[in-house]
């Protein structure tokens, strides 16, 4: 059971990965909806992994993973984006994402990604 942390400005789509994480036993510990908040909620909780869109108001999930990393380089983090544009998928992990996840989610897609990201 891992600590996540999801960032997302559509509500929706913070419940429904909300919802297939903890059927899978892992536990939320905050919820934003902007990459400003990402980077205060990852501060307050040191979450095991964040889960985070790219397209986000205030500061874009690239630039809050950029933030986080610069203080805690080891910071596991998946990127989640409409977009499965190649240049964007790169660009994530070149930045430090560990894996990237198209929407709409695939539970099995993102059980999976968790899971080897934490292993």
């Amino acid at each position: 059971m891992a600590r996540i942390l999801i960032v997302d400005d559509a509500k929706f789509m913070r419940v429904t990965l909300g919802s297939i994480l903890e059927k899978a036993d892992h536990e939320i510990v905050g919820e934003g909806e902007n990459g400003k908040e990402a980077v205060q909620l990852y501060r307050d909780h040191l979450p095991d992994l964040v889960m985070m869109d790219i397209t986000m108001p205030e500061m874009t999930g690239l630039e809050a993973m950029k933030e986080i990393k610069k203080d805690h380089p080891n910071a596991k983090i998946i990127m989640c984006s409409a977009m499965g544009q190649q240049k964007v998928v790169v660009e994530s992990i070149e930045a430090g994402a560990k894996d990237f996840i198209v929407k709409p989610f695939d539970e099995g897609r993102v059980l999976e990604a968790v899971n080897r990201v934490l292993s």
